[in-house]
Protein backbone atom coordinates (compact mmCIF):
# COMPACT_ATOMS: atom_id res chain seq x y z
CA UNK A 1 0.00 0.00 0.00
CA UNK A 2 1.67 3.19 -1.20
CA UNK A 3 1.23 6.31 0.92
CA UNK A 4 -0.24 9.29 -0.88
CA UNK A 5 0.76 12.94 -0.48
CA UNK A 6 -2.71 14.43 -0.81
CA UNK A 7 -5.57 14.68 1.67
CA UNK A 8 -9.28 15.33 1.38
CA UNK A 9 -12.29 16.37 3.43
CA UNK A 10 -14.69 13.67 4.55
CA UNK A 11 -17.38 15.16 2.32
CA UNK A 12 -15.11 14.92 -0.71
CA UNK A 13 -14.49 11.24 -0.02
CA UNK A 14 -18.11 10.46 0.84
CA UNK A 15 -19.37 11.93 -2.43
CA UNK A 16 -16.36 11.06 -4.54
CA UNK A 17 -16.11 7.37 -3.66
CA UNK A 18 -19.47 6.67 -5.29
CA UNK A 19 -18.48 8.51 -8.47
CA UNK A 20 -15.10 6.81 -8.54
CA UNK A 21 -16.64 3.37 -8.10
CA UNK A 22 -19.12 4.10 -10.87
CA UNK A 23 -16.31 5.25 -13.16
CA UNK A 24 -14.60 1.90 -12.57
CA UNK A 25 -17.82 -0.09 -13.01
CA UNK A 26 -17.83 -1.27 -9.39
CA UNK A 27 -20.65 -1.73 -6.91
CA UNK A 28 -20.20 -0.11 -3.51
CA UNK A 29 -20.25 -3.53 -1.87
CA UNK A 30 -17.15 -4.40 -3.87
CA UNK A 31 -15.41 -1.41 -2.30
CA UNK A 32 -16.49 -2.63 1.13
CA UNK A 33 -14.97 -6.03 0.39
CA UNK A 34 -11.73 -4.41 -0.75
CA UNK A 35 -11.64 -2.23 2.34
CA UNK A 36 -12.03 -5.26 4.57
CA UNK A 37 -9.34 -7.10 2.64
CA UNK A 38 -6.95 -4.16 3.07
CA UNK A 39 -7.47 -4.05 6.84
CA UNK A 40 -7.11 -7.82 7.10
CA UNK A 41 -3.86 -7.72 5.11
CA UNK A 42 -2.41 -5.04 7.41
CA UNK A 43 -3.44 -7.05 10.45
CA UNK A 44 -1.76 -10.21 9.21
CA UNK A 45 1.36 -8.34 8.14
CA UNK A 46 1.72 -6.57 11.47
CA UNK A 47 0.64 -9.42 13.75
CA UNK A 48 1.41 -12.66 11.88
CA UNK A 49 1.39 -14.83 15.01
CA UNK A 50 -1.93 -13.53 16.31
CA UNK A 51 -4.65 -16.10 17.01
CA UNK A 52 -7.62 -14.22 18.46
CA UNK A 53 -9.09 -11.12 16.84
CA UNK A 54 -11.78 -8.92 18.40
CA UNK A 55 -13.83 -7.07 15.78
CA UNK A 56 -15.87 -4.13 17.11
CA UNK A 57 -18.62 -3.11 14.71
CA UNK A 58 -20.86 -0.06 14.66
CA UNK A 59 -24.15 0.49 12.90
CA UNK A 60 -22.97 1.93 9.59
CA UNK A 61 -20.73 1.00 6.69
CA UNK A 62 -17.68 1.13 8.95
CA UNK A 63 -19.25 -1.79 10.79
CA UNK A 64 -19.78 -3.52 7.46
CA UNK A 65 -16.05 -3.26 6.79
CA UNK A 66 -15.55 -4.92 10.16
CA UNK A 67 -17.73 -7.88 9.21
CA UNK A 68 -15.68 -8.38 6.05
CA UNK A 69 -12.52 -8.46 8.19
CA UNK A 70 -14.19 -10.92 10.58
CA UNK A 71 -15.13 -13.29 7.74
CA UNK A 72 -11.62 -13.21 6.29
CA UNK A 73 -10.01 -13.85 9.67
CA UNK A 74 -12.35 -16.76 10.36
CA UNK A 75 -11.70 -18.24 6.92
CA UNK A 76 -8.03 -18.86 7.75
CA UNK A 77 -8.75 -20.38 11.14
CA UNK A 78 -8.34 -17.44 13.48
CA UNK A 79 -10.57 -17.29 16.54
CA UNK A 80 -12.83 -14.29 15.97
CA UNK A 81 -15.04 -12.45 18.44
CA UNK A 82 -17.44 -9.83 17.11
CA UNK A 83 -18.87 -7.12 19.34
CA UNK A 84 -21.79 -5.31 17.72
CA UNK A 85 -22.97 -1.97 19.08
CA UNK A 86 -26.75 -1.92 18.73
CA UNK A 87 -29.04 -4.46 17.12
CA UNK A 88 -27.34 -6.04 14.07
CA UNK A 89 -30.78 -6.67 12.57
CA UNK A 90 -31.04 -2.91 12.14
CA UNK A 91 -28.12 -2.86 9.72
CA UNK A 92 -29.01 -1.86 6.16
CA UNK A 93 -27.51 -1.83 2.68
CA UNK A 94 -23.97 -3.05 2.19
CA UNK A 95 -23.35 -3.34 5.92
CA UNK A 96 -26.33 -5.70 6.14
CA UNK A 97 -24.92 -7.83 3.32
CA UNK A 98 -21.56 -8.10 5.09
CA UNK A 99 -23.27 -9.04 8.35
CA UNK A 100 -25.38 -11.74 6.66
CA UNK A 101 -22.28 -13.16 4.98
CA UNK A 102 -20.67 -13.42 8.40
CA UNK A 103 -23.75 -15.13 9.83
CA UNK A 104 -24.12 -17.52 6.89
CA UNK A 105 -20.59 -18.75 7.45
CA UNK A 106 -21.14 -19.60 11.09
CA UNK A 107 -20.14 -16.31 12.65
CA UNK A 108 -21.57 -15.23 15.99
CA UNK A 109 -22.24 -11.75 17.32
CA UNK A 110 -22.31 -10.56 20.91
CA UNK A 111 -22.81 -7.32 22.78
CA UNK A 112 -19.74 -5.38 23.94
CA UNK A 113 -18.40 -6.42 27.32
CA UNK A 114 -16.86 -4.41 30.13
CA UNK A 115 -13.49 -6.05 29.64
CA UNK A 116 -11.49 -7.23 26.65
CA UNK A 117 -10.62 -10.94 27.01
CA UNK A 118 -6.97 -11.58 27.85
CA UNK A 119 -6.69 -13.98 24.92
CA UNK A 120 -7.35 -11.24 22.35
CA UNK A 121 -4.28 -10.42 20.27
CA UNK A 122 -5.67 -7.78 17.90
CA UNK A 123 -8.64 -5.41 18.04
CA UNK A 124 -10.30 -4.05 14.89
CA UNK A 125 -12.04 -0.70 15.40
CA UNK A 126 -14.96 -0.58 12.95
CA UNK A 127 -17.26 1.46 15.17
CA UNK A 128 -17.85 5.00 13.95
CA UNK A 129 -15.90 5.84 10.80
CA UNK A 130 -15.88 9.30 9.24
CA UNK A 131 -19.64 9.88 9.47
CA UNK A 132 -19.48 10.93 13.12
CA UNK A 133 -21.11 14.29 13.81
CA UNK A 134 -21.17 15.72 17.29
CA UNK A 135 -19.72 14.26 20.45
CA UNK A 136 -19.40 10.53 21.04
CA UNK A 137 -22.40 9.20 22.96
CA UNK A 138 -21.89 7.85 26.51
CA UNK A 139 -22.37 4.17 25.65
CA UNK A 140 -19.90 4.31 22.77
CA UNK A 141 -17.51 6.39 24.86
CA UNK A 142 -17.53 3.67 27.52
CA UNK A 143 -16.61 1.05 24.91
CA UNK A 144 -13.82 3.23 23.54
CA UNK A 145 -12.41 3.60 27.05
CA UNK A 146 -12.61 -0.17 27.57
CA UNK A 147 -10.65 -0.82 24.38
CA UNK A 148 -8.03 1.81 25.20
CA UNK A 149 -7.56 0.51 28.74
CA UNK A 150 -7.02 -3.03 27.46
CA UNK A 151 -3.68 -1.97 25.92
CA UNK A 152 -4.37 -4.38 23.04
CA UNK A 153 -3.10 -3.25 19.62
CA UNK A 154 -5.93 -1.64 17.66
CA UNK A 155 -6.24 -1.35 13.90
CA UNK A 156 -8.68 1.44 13.03
CA UNK A 157 -10.85 1.09 9.94
CA UNK A 158 -10.57 4.35 7.95
CA UNK A 159 -10.23 6.51 11.09
CA UNK A 160 -9.94 5.92 14.84
CA UNK A 161 -13.46 6.09 16.25
CA UNK A 162 -14.09 9.40 17.98
CA UNK A 163 -11.78 11.49 15.80
CA UNK A 164 -13.14 14.15 13.48
CA UNK A 165 -12.05 13.29 9.96
CA UNK A 166 -11.90 16.95 8.94
CA UNK A 167 -10.15 18.58 11.89
CA UNK A 168 -8.41 15.79 13.78
CA UNK A 169 -9.97 16.90 17.06
CA UNK A 170 -11.22 14.38 19.61
CA UNK A 171 -15.00 14.37 19.93
CA UNK A 172 -15.19 13.49 23.60
CA UNK A 173 -12.99 10.41 23.39
CA UNK A 174 -11.26 8.40 20.69
CA UNK A 175 -9.60 5.08 20.01
CA UNK A 176 -5.83 5.11 20.41
CA UNK A 177 -4.80 2.99 17.42
CA UNK A 178 -1.51 1.33 16.59
CA UNK A 179 -2.46 1.39 12.92
CA UNK A 180 -5.06 3.21 10.84
CA UNK A 181 -6.00 2.06 7.35
CA UNK A 182 -7.66 4.86 5.38
CA UNK A 183 -9.40 4.28 2.06
CA UNK A 184 -9.69 5.95 -1.37
CA UNK A 185 -8.61 9.42 -0.18
CA UNK A 186 -6.70 10.10 3.02
CA UNK A 187 -8.76 12.23 5.38
CA UNK A 188 -7.21 15.57 6.24
CA UNK A 189 -8.02 15.18 9.93
CA UNK A 190 -5.65 12.22 10.29
CA UNK A 191 -2.43 14.20 10.02
CA UNK A 192 -2.47 17.24 12.30
CA UNK A 193 -3.07 18.21 15.90
CA UNK A 194 -4.37 15.70 18.44
CA UNK A 195 -4.93 13.13 15.71
CA UNK A 196 -1.19 12.43 15.70
CA UNK A 197 -1.61 10.87 19.16
CA UNK A 198 -4.42 8.55 18.06
CA UNK A 199 -3.77 7.43 14.48
CA UNK A 200 -0.60 5.40 15.02
CA UNK A 201 1.03 4.27 11.79
CA UNK A 202 -1.03 5.51 8.86
CA UNK A 203 -1.68 3.20 5.90
CA UNK A 204 -3.46 4.03 2.66
CA UNK A 205 -5.53 1.69 0.50
CA UNK A 206 -6.90 3.15 -2.73
CA UNK A 207 -9.17 0.13 -3.32
CA UNK A 208 -8.46 0.35 -7.04
CA UNK A 209 -10.39 3.60 -7.50
CA UNK A 210 -7.92 6.18 -6.19
CA UNK A 211 -6.92 7.34 -9.68
CA UNK A 212 -10.52 8.01 -10.66
CA UNK A 213 -11.13 9.73 -7.32
CA UNK A 214 -8.05 11.95 -7.61
CA UNK A 215 -9.01 13.01 -11.13
CA UNK A 216 -12.40 14.17 -9.89
CA UNK A 217 -11.27 15.96 -6.72
CA UNK A 218 -8.78 18.71 -5.89
CA UNK A 219 -6.97 17.89 -2.64
CA UNK A 220 -7.93 20.00 0.36
CA UNK A 221 -4.43 19.57 1.81
CA UNK A 222 -1.10 18.43 0.38
CA UNK A 223 1.89 16.94 2.15
CA UNK A 224 5.22 18.76 2.09
CA UNK A 225 7.50 16.12 0.66
CA UNK A 226 10.79 15.62 -1.12
CA UNK A 227 13.33 12.83 -0.89
CA UNK A 228 16.23 15.14 -1.75
CA UNK A 229 15.68 18.63 -0.27
CA UNK A 230 18.97 19.97 -1.59
CA UNK A 231 17.82 19.54 -5.18
CA UNK A 232 15.16 22.21 -4.64
CA UNK A 233 17.84 24.83 -3.98
CA UNK A 234 19.54 26.83 -6.75
CA UNK A 235 22.63 25.22 -8.25
CA UNK A 236 25.96 26.60 -7.05
CA UNK A 237 28.45 27.56 -9.74
CA UNK A 238 32.24 27.56 -9.62
CA UNK A 239 32.30 31.33 -10.09
CA UNK A 240 29.85 32.11 -7.29
CA UNK A 241 30.89 34.02 -4.18
CA UNK A 242 29.43 34.66 -0.73
CA UNK A 243 27.23 37.47 -1.97
CA UNK A 244 25.71 35.20 -4.59
CA UNK A 245 24.02 33.01 -1.99
CA UNK A 246 22.12 35.66 -0.14
CA UNK A 247 22.49 38.06 2.76
CA UNK A 248 20.43 37.13 5.80
CA UNK A 249 19.83 39.51 8.69
CA UNK A 250 18.46 38.24 12.01
CA UNK A 251 17.28 40.66 14.67
CA UNK A 252 16.75 39.60 18.27
CA UNK A 253 18.68 38.49 21.32
CA UNK A 254 17.76 40.96 24.03
CA UNK A 255 19.59 40.98 27.35
CA UNK A 256 19.34 37.48 28.83
CA UNK A 257 17.90 35.97 25.63
CA UNK A 258 20.96 35.70 23.43
CA UNK A 259 20.61 31.97 22.84
CA UNK A 260 17.57 32.44 20.63
CA UNK A 261 19.27 34.68 18.09
CA UNK A 262 22.46 32.60 18.16
CA UNK A 263 20.49 29.47 17.28
CA UNK A 264 18.62 31.27 14.50
CA UNK A 265 21.83 32.70 13.05
CA UNK A 266 23.68 29.38 13.16
CA UNK A 267 20.75 27.67 11.44
CA UNK A 268 20.73 30.31 8.71
CA UNK A 269 24.46 29.89 8.14
CA UNK A 270 24.37 26.08 8.21
CA UNK A 271 21.55 25.99 5.68
CA UNK A 272 23.69 27.88 3.19
CA UNK A 273 23.11 31.62 3.43
CA UNK A 274 26.17 33.26 1.88
CA UNK A 275 26.39 35.97 4.53
CA UNK A 276 24.63 36.06 7.89
CA UNK A 277 24.44 39.08 10.19
CA UNK A 278 22.82 39.71 13.56
CA UNK A 279 21.56 42.82 15.31
CA UNK A 280 21.30 42.19 19.05
CA UNK A 281 21.68 43.63 22.54
CA UNK A 282 25.26 44.76 23.28
CA UNK A 283 25.62 42.08 25.98
CA UNK A 284 25.15 39.33 23.39
CA UNK A 285 27.69 40.40 20.77
CA UNK A 286 30.60 38.60 22.45
CA UNK A 287 28.67 35.35 23.12
CA UNK A 288 27.55 35.38 19.49
CA UNK A 289 31.10 35.79 18.16
CA UNK A 290 32.33 33.02 20.44
CA UNK A 291 29.58 30.64 19.26
CA UNK A 292 29.56 31.57 15.57
CA UNK A 293 32.53 33.67 14.42
CA UNK A 294 31.30 33.39 10.83
CA UNK A 295 28.27 35.52 11.72
CA UNK A 296 28.64 39.30 11.55
CA UNK A 297 27.22 41.20 14.51
CA UNK A 298 26.27 44.70 15.54
CA UNK A 299 24.62 46.34 18.55
CA UNK A 300 21.07 47.39 17.98
CA UNK A 301 21.48 50.50 20.13
CA UNK A 302 23.15 52.23 17.20
CA UNK A 303 20.62 53.63 14.74
CA UNK A 304 23.21 53.86 11.98
CA UNK A 305 24.04 50.15 12.29
CA UNK A 306 20.37 49.22 12.10
CA UNK A 307 19.76 51.33 9.01
CA UNK A 308 22.88 50.03 7.28
CA UNK A 309 22.00 46.39 7.88
CA UNK A 310 18.39 46.82 6.81
CA UNK A 311 19.60 48.24 3.50
CA UNK A 312 22.26 45.52 3.14
CA UNK A 313 20.16 42.39 3.62
CA UNK A 314 18.11 40.38 1.12
CA UNK A 315 15.84 38.95 3.80
CA UNK A 316 15.44 39.55 7.51
CA UNK A 317 14.05 37.83 10.57
CA UNK A 318 12.77 39.66 13.61
CA UNK A 319 11.69 38.12 16.88
CA UNK A 320 13.93 35.39 18.36
CA UNK A 321 14.74 36.62 21.86
CA UNK A 322 13.70 40.14 20.83
CA UNK A 323 12.03 41.00 24.10
CA UNK A 324 9.11 43.35 24.61
CA UNK A 325 10.67 46.59 25.87
CA UNK A 326 10.67 50.00 24.20
CA UNK A 327 13.89 49.36 22.30
CA UNK A 328 12.52 46.10 20.93
CA UNK A 329 9.34 47.81 19.82
CA UNK A 330 11.24 50.60 18.08
CA UNK A 331 13.34 48.05 16.18
CA UNK A 332 10.22 46.10 15.22
CA UNK A 333 8.62 49.25 13.83
CA UNK A 334 11.75 50.04 11.80
CA UNK A 335 11.59 46.57 10.25
CA UNK A 336 7.97 47.01 9.20
CA UNK A 337 8.93 49.87 6.90
CA UNK A 338 11.35 47.67 4.94
CA UNK A 339 9.84 46.24 1.75
CA UNK A 340 11.85 43.04 1.77
CA UNK A 341 10.99 39.42 2.59
CA UNK A 342 10.83 38.98 6.32
CA UNK A 343 10.20 36.23 8.86
CA UNK A 344 8.38 37.26 12.04
CA UNK A 345 8.61 34.92 15.00
CA UNK A 346 8.35 34.86 18.80
CA UNK A 347 8.32 38.39 20.28
CA UNK A 348 7.94 39.81 16.79
CA UNK A 349 4.51 38.17 16.75
CA UNK A 350 3.67 39.90 20.02
CA UNK A 351 4.24 43.29 18.40
CA UNK A 352 2.35 42.21 15.28
CA UNK A 353 -0.60 41.45 17.52
CA UNK A 354 -0.38 45.00 18.87
CA UNK A 355 -0.35 46.48 15.37
CA UNK A 356 -2.09 44.03 13.01
CA UNK A 357 -1.41 44.52 9.33
CA UNK A 358 -1.09 42.55 6.10
CA UNK A 359 2.22 42.04 4.34
CA UNK A 360 2.55 39.78 1.27
CA UNK A 361 6.33 39.58 1.79
CA UNK A 362 6.07 38.21 5.33
CA UNK A 363 6.24 34.73 6.85
CA UNK A 364 4.78 34.36 10.33
CA UNK A 365 5.54 31.27 12.40
CA UNK A 366 3.23 31.10 15.45
CA UNK A 367 2.82 28.12 17.73
CA UNK A 368 -0.78 27.52 18.92
CA UNK A 369 -0.43 29.88 21.88
CA UNK A 370 0.83 32.71 19.69
CA UNK A 371 -1.81 31.94 17.07
CA UNK A 372 -4.48 32.25 19.75
CA UNK A 373 -3.18 35.69 20.68
CA UNK A 374 -2.99 36.79 17.05
CA UNK A 375 -6.62 35.79 16.48
CA UNK A 376 -7.80 36.72 19.99
CA UNK A 377 -9.25 33.29 20.67
CA UNK A 378 -8.32 30.43 23.01
CA UNK A 379 -5.66 27.82 22.32
CA UNK A 380 -8.43 25.22 22.47
CA UNK A 381 -10.21 26.97 19.61
CA UNK A 382 -7.01 27.01 17.55
CA UNK A 383 -6.41 23.30 18.08
CA UNK A 384 -10.06 22.35 17.56
CA UNK A 385 -9.65 23.14 13.85
CA UNK A 386 -6.07 23.86 12.84
CA UNK A 387 -7.01 24.11 9.17
CA UNK A 388 -9.56 26.84 9.83
CA UNK A 389 -7.08 28.55 12.15
CA UNK A 390 -4.27 28.77 9.60
CA UNK A 391 -6.72 30.15 7.06
CA UNK A 392 -7.97 32.75 9.55
CA UNK A 393 -4.39 33.81 10.27
CA UNK A 394 -3.77 34.33 6.58
CA UNK A 395 -6.96 36.33 6.11
CA UNK A 396 -5.91 38.70 8.87
CA UNK A 397 -2.15 38.94 8.28
CA UNK A 398 -1.50 37.83 4.69
CA UNK A 399 1.80 36.47 3.42
CA UNK A 400 2.70 32.89 4.32
CA UNK A 401 1.53 31.41 7.61
CA UNK A 402 3.17 28.56 9.51
CA UNK A 403 1.01 27.08 12.27
CA UNK A 404 3.46 25.03 14.27
CA UNK A 405 2.61 21.90 16.23
CA UNK A 406 2.06 18.22 15.53
CA UNK A 407 1.47 18.20 11.79
CA UNK A 408 2.72 21.75 11.17
CA UNK A 409 0.64 23.58 8.56
CA UNK A 410 1.76 26.08 5.91
CA UNK A 411 -0.73 28.28 4.05
CA UNK A 412 -0.20 30.99 1.45
CA UNK A 413 -3.83 31.73 0.60
CA UNK A 414 -3.92 29.12 -2.16
CA UNK A 415 -3.11 25.67 -0.77
CA UNK A 416 -2.71 24.28 2.74
CA UNK A 417 0.24 21.94 3.15
CA UNK A 418 1.08 19.72 6.11
CA UNK A 419 4.42 18.43 7.36
CA UNK A 420 4.34 14.70 8.01
CA UNK A 421 7.82 14.63 9.56
CA UNK A 422 8.74 15.59 13.11
CA UNK A 423 8.45 14.04 16.56
CA UNK A 424 7.61 14.92 20.20
CA UNK A 425 11.28 15.49 20.98
CA UNK A 426 10.94 18.82 19.18
CA UNK A 427 8.95 20.17 22.12
CA UNK A 428 12.00 21.88 23.58
CA UNK A 429 13.32 25.43 23.82
CA UNK A 430 14.94 26.96 20.76
CA UNK A 431 13.31 24.79 18.09
CA UNK A 432 11.29 27.70 16.76
CA UNK A 433 14.39 29.90 16.62
CA UNK A 434 16.15 27.31 14.48
CA UNK A 435 13.14 27.09 12.17
CA UNK A 436 13.11 30.86 11.70
CA UNK A 437 16.78 30.75 10.74
CA UNK A 438 16.25 27.89 8.30
CA UNK A 439 13.42 29.65 6.48
CA UNK A 440 15.38 32.90 6.37
CA UNK A 441 18.37 31.13 4.84
CA UNK A 442 16.32 29.47 2.12
CA UNK A 443 14.69 32.77 1.17
CA UNK A 444 18.14 34.39 1.05
CA UNK A 445 19.26 31.72 -1.41
CA UNK A 446 16.52 32.64 -3.84
CA UNK A 447 13.58 30.36 -3.14
CA UNK A 448 10.12 31.93 -3.40
CA UNK A 449 8.53 32.70 -0.05
CA UNK A 450 6.13 29.75 0.09
CA UNK A 451 8.67 27.26 -1.29
CA UNK A 452 11.27 28.36 1.24
CA UNK A 453 8.76 28.09 4.04
CA UNK A 454 7.55 24.63 3.09
CA UNK A 455 11.06 23.30 2.56
CA UNK A 456 12.25 24.93 5.77
CA UNK A 457 9.49 23.34 7.81
CA UNK A 458 10.24 19.96 6.24
CA UNK A 459 14.01 19.85 6.68
CA UNK A 460 13.69 21.24 10.21
CA UNK A 461 11.46 18.28 11.10
CA UNK A 462 13.56 15.80 9.12
CA UNK A 463 16.66 16.94 11.00
CA UNK A 464 14.89 16.29 14.29
CA UNK A 465 13.82 12.84 13.09
CA UNK A 466 17.33 11.93 11.99
CA UNK A 467 18.82 12.90 15.33
CA UNK A 468 16.07 11.12 17.26
CA UNK A 469 16.62 7.92 15.31
CA UNK A 470 20.19 7.85 16.59
CA UNK A 471 19.77 9.15 20.14
CA UNK A 472 16.07 9.11 21.01
CA UNK A 473 13.52 11.88 21.37
CA UNK A 474 14.04 12.71 25.03
CA UNK A 475 16.79 15.28 25.49
CA UNK A 476 16.74 16.49 21.88
CA UNK A 477 18.15 20.03 21.76
CA UNK A 478 17.62 22.66 19.10
CA UNK A 479 21.36 22.82 18.48
CA UNK A 480 21.38 19.07 17.76
CA UNK A 481 19.65 19.82 14.47
CA UNK A 482 22.45 21.93 13.00
CA UNK A 483 24.69 19.18 11.52
CA UNK A 484 21.65 17.39 10.10
CA UNK A 485 20.41 20.58 8.47
CA UNK A 486 23.68 20.94 6.61
CA UNK A 487 23.43 17.36 5.34
CA UNK A 488 19.84 17.80 4.23
CA UNK A 489 20.42 20.95 2.16
CA UNK A 490 23.20 19.14 0.31
CA UNK A 491 21.24 16.05 -0.69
Amino acid sequence: MTMTNVFYSTQQVRIGECKAASAKGLEMYSLMERAGQAVFAIGMAQYPSSEHWLICCGGGNNGGDGYIVASLAKSIGLYVTVWQVGDPEMLTGDARMAYEHWQNHGGNVSEPQDRVPDSVDVVIDALLGTGLSGMVRPGMLSLIETLNQSMKPVIAVDIPSGLCGDTGCVLGGAIVAKHTVSFIGLKQGLVTGKAREYVGELHFAGLGVEDAFNQQNHPAVTAIHTKMPGQMLPKRFATSHKGTHGKALLIGGNDGMGGAIILAAMAAARCGAGMTAVLCHPHNVTPLLMSAPEVMSACWDKAQAIERRLQWCDVLTVGPGLGRDETSFAIYQAVQNVEKPKVVDADGLYFLMQQPNQDPLRVITPHPGEAAQLLQVSVEEIEADRYASVQALHRQYGGVVVLKGAGTLVYDGKQISVCMAGNPGMASAGMGDVLAGVITSLIAQGLPLVDATQLGVLIHSMAADQNSESYGERGLLASDLLPHLRQLVNH
